[in-house]
């Protein structure tokens, strides 16, 4: 079983930057990739960032020029940078985890972003 376990999160003014962590532990297969998703009040659960095993990434385009994604293998740990952070980037933001034969979630952190 892998456990998956965020920090990083809080309370922020709009402009402001946080950077969340995201460490992995437990038995991981193979590891394919590891990203960030997040999910407002009555909203879906959205993507906001992936990177993959050999470092390429993908963002959504609502965090693209924002947010970096970063990882290291080595920690099985993956990182959030988000900059200039706007209000409608409160959620929580939940760590994922795929190692070839099941994805695994994140407890969530909560992010809030005031006006």
């Amino acid at each position: 079983q892998v456990q998956l376990v965020e920090s990083g999160g809080g309370l922020v003014q709009a402009g402001g930057s946080l950077r969340l962590s995201c460490v992995a532990s437990g038995s991981i297969f193979s590891l394919n990739f590891m990203g960030w998703y997040r999910q407002a009040p009555g909203k879906q659960r959205e993507l906001v960032a992936t990177i993959f095993s050999g470092g390429s990434t993908n963002y959504a385009d609502s965090v693209k020029g924002r947010f970096t994604i970063s990882g290291d293998n080595a920690k099985n740990t993956v990182y959030l940078q988000m900059n200039s952070l706007k209000p409608e980037d409160t959620a929580v933001y939940y760590c994922n985890l795929f190692d070839g034969r099941k994805m695994y979630w994140g407890q969530g952190t909560q992010v809030t972003v005031s006006s």
